[in-house]
């Protein structure tokens, strides 16, 4: 049997682009005699479509298009994703589902068991779980069709107070009651840095306590916040991969079944530097967001800093150099965080402008002189500087059209050092998922041939230059010290007293895990941030604003 895997990006109710794209595949696929084709979890609509799914007219164009696309798989049999309606008045009314499609219509309707309902993902919202279960026969074998999380009943996790097992049934042990002859699993699995290596070993696993081949379909492309890295796959039933498609394209590969289980010499995939996977993710979300909301260019405010400077690679390669900067020094801004800047821009030549704020700052200063008579200067005069950048970019974009990119890392976002309305603003938060020190490792991979983000830059101590001789480290620990932390206890979830236990010093934890509870107003109130990592800020983290904990 030869069977297509179709790694594609789909576009959340586009159904003409969807459409079209899927039927292209198949009438592709159709020239190679193959005799499978296999897209991924809701290809029809895109994934995650949210409450479009509670739209009668939304779930009607699925199915007409579901119906539309059966019409050309005459010889050909094809797997498609998409919402079925749930005939039992009791229950939700749609399942998750993966549809057969042969000799020209829907044959056979498998529908997901196991529904996420825990960080991004929210499918108990919307769909009804699978409770009974059958198998696809197709060319004289014997499919266990599952879709995506089916195959994740258990599975390692990072915060120890999770559990290992999150669902009492395995949909793989009733499927195998059936004695399939291959597994196939279509998904929307998002894009984690931190996972990547983990959801790859699920699926080795998986074909070796099976002993059977397995077929993985993952999508590309990006859904707002969400990145789908793809590297779909083909496993032997000794775990063996023997296909992988590339990472964030669109791809396709046919394999032949019986070639599969015959293969002995394997090839190499090697996992890719974490990094770089950042940096395609990042790219990819940038991409997306931009393409599919039809947006065409970007504007930001260049400081001098690591974070900007990188923020401005990424969406110059993202965009095809469609980036505009602005550099608004004002009277703490050093002269080289200028200077490097142009060259920065230069080395991309990219456009740029430079707008002092000084004047702008003495105006408010002078408007505000009576109000805060006998007040000392103090946060609320750095705030100010922030949002007249924050309103010079927010001018630029209105009148051009270029979209505002937000450049503040995860680090800042974290213990609230940000100002809402000023750097917190933007239509899009490239680096809020991303700790300094990636941010850094960033940068030194974008210089790894050449340098494009001049070293002084890299090198030079971060500080925020709203107020003399100012210094991130002046309030802050050494970065090396405090994402480590921040990661244990965001990602982790750990307690105080296991944060300190495990070695940082009592003090600074209780200080800084203060920040972080304390800001928690200030992130409700981002952008949206490009999710790569497990635990990102946004839908990702539900923690209450007014808490006291």
């Amino acid at each position: 049997m030869k069977i297509a895997l179709v790694q594609l990006d789909y576009h959340i109710g586009n159904f003409v682009e969807n459409t079209t794209n899927i039927v292209l595949e198949i009438k592709k696929a159709q020239q190679f005699d193959v005799d499978l084709v296999v897209f991924s979890e809701l290809s029809i609509c895109g994934y995650p479509p949210l409450d479009l799914l509670e739209r009668k007219v939304f779930v009607d164009h699925c199915l007409e298009e579901i119906e539309k696309i059966a019409k050309i798989c005459k010889n050909t049999g094809v797997l498609i994703g998409g919402p079925s309606l749930n005939p039992d008045p009791a229950g939700k009314m749609l399942f998750n589902s993966a549809y057969f499609l042969n000799e020209g219509k829907i044959k056979q309707v498998f529908h997901k068991s196991l529904l996420p309902t825990y960080d991004i993902f929210d499918e108990y919202r919307y769909f009804e779980p699978n409770t009974s279960f059958n198998i696809l026969e197709f060319r004289d074998k014997k499919i266990a069709v599952t879709i995506c999380e089916d195959l994740w009943d258990k599975q390692p996790v990072e915060n120890e107070f999770a559990r290992r097992r999150l669902y009492k049934t395995s949909p793989m042990e009733e499927l195998s009651k059936f004695n399939p002859d291959l597994i196939i699993n279509i998904a929307a699995s998002p894009f984690s840095h931190t996972r990547s290596k983990i959801k790859k070993q699920i699926f080795i696993d998986k074909a070796k306590k099976y002993n059977l081949p397995l077929i993985y379909v993952n999508q590309v492309g990006a859904q707002t916040q969400l990145i789908f890295e793809g590297g779909s796959m083909a496993l032997n039933a000794d775990g063996k991969i023997i296909e992988q498609l590339k990472y964030f394209v669109k791809d396709t590969r046919i394999v032949d079944l019986d070639e599969l289980q015959k293969t002995k010499v394997y090839p190499v995939f090697e996992e890719p530097d974490r990094i770089k996977m950042v940096h395609d993710a990042l790219i990819t979300g940038i991409k997306g967001y931009f393409n599919k909301m039809g947006f065409k260019k970007a504007v930001l405010g260049l400081s001098g800093g690591i974070d900007s400077a990188v923020t401005l690679v990424l969406a110059a390669r993202a965009l095809n150099n469609n980036v505009h900067s602005i550099l608004m020094p004002s009277q703490y801004s050093s002269n080289h965080s200028i200077s490097d800047s142009e060259k920065l821009a230069r080395n991309l030549e990219l456009s740029y402008n430079i707008i002092p704020i000084n004047k702008i700052f003495n105006t408010f200063d002078e408007s505000l002189e009576d109000l805060f008579l006998g007040k000392n200067p103090d946060i609320t005069e750095e705030n100010i500087q922030a949002r007249i950048r924050a309103t010079l970019l927010m001018a630029y974009s209105n009148k051009f059209g270029n979209i505002l990119l937000n450049t503040s890392n995860k680090s800042e976002a974290a213990v609230g050092y940000g100002t809402l309305y000023g750097d917190m603003s933007g239509g899009l938060s490239v680096l809020g998922d991303v700790y300094k020190l990636d941010v850094y490792e960033l940068a030194r991979f974008i210089n790894r041939k050449k340098e494009i983000i001049p070293e002084n830059i890299i090198n030079k101590a971060p500080s925020a230059e709203l107020r003399p001789d100012q210094k991130d480290s002046d309030s802050l620990p050494a970065y090396e010290v405090l994402d480590k932390l921040l990661f244990e206890y965001i990602e982790m979830q750990k307690s105080v007293d296991e944060i300190i236990d495990s070695g940082f010093e009592p003090e600074m934890v209780k200080r800084i895990i203060k920040l972080v509870n304390m800001n928690e107003y200030k992130r409700f109130q981002t952008p949206p941030i490009l999710r790569i990592s497990s635990k990102a800020f946004g839908e990702g983290r539900k923690i209450p604003l007014v808490a006291k904990y």
